[in-house]
């Protein structure tokens, strides 16, 4: 396996630090977010509680994870093109953005993202290649 870029901090402590951010923003939002949505729903007392607090868990683990998955990709692209640019950082978040898409089921939006983004990046790399 390539080594990490030289100079950059390395992957490992990135993906952690990431996830962490992430997760932790995450179960905040949910946790905000969680009361408003009980009050639409009508919840009240055990019940609301047992709702936000499975409201902060499961944006907290959906933000974690998705910072786990951009993470994962932007290190192993910048490994694999051992390069430290953009590219790196567009192709991880259409990565991640597709695996969170296949998630829904629809795949005609997953897709048309992926061959949008698949487009852009080979424009951007013939337009780089001198």
């Amino acid at each position: 396996m390539k080594e990490d870029v030289p100079g950059s901090v390395p992957c490992a402590s990135l993906a952690v630090d990431s996830v962490l951010r992430l997760g932790t923003s995450g179960a905040i939002w949910g946790s905000c977010f969680g009361p408003y949505e009980a009050t639409k729903l009508g919840l009240t007392g055990f019940a609301r509680a047992a709702f936000v607090l499975r409201s902060a868990g499961r944006h907290g683990l959906s933000c974690g994870l998705f910072a786990a998955i951009f993470s994962f990709s932007h290190c192993s692209i910048q490994r694999y093109r051992q390069r430290k640019d953009l590219v790196n950082t567009f192709a991880a978040g259409a990565i991640s953005g597709a695996a969170f898409g296949a998630g829904t089921g629809n795949w005609k939006q997953v897709a048309g993202i992926t061959a949008l983004f698949c487009t852009i990046f080979h424009l951007a790399k013939d337009s780089t290649s001198g």
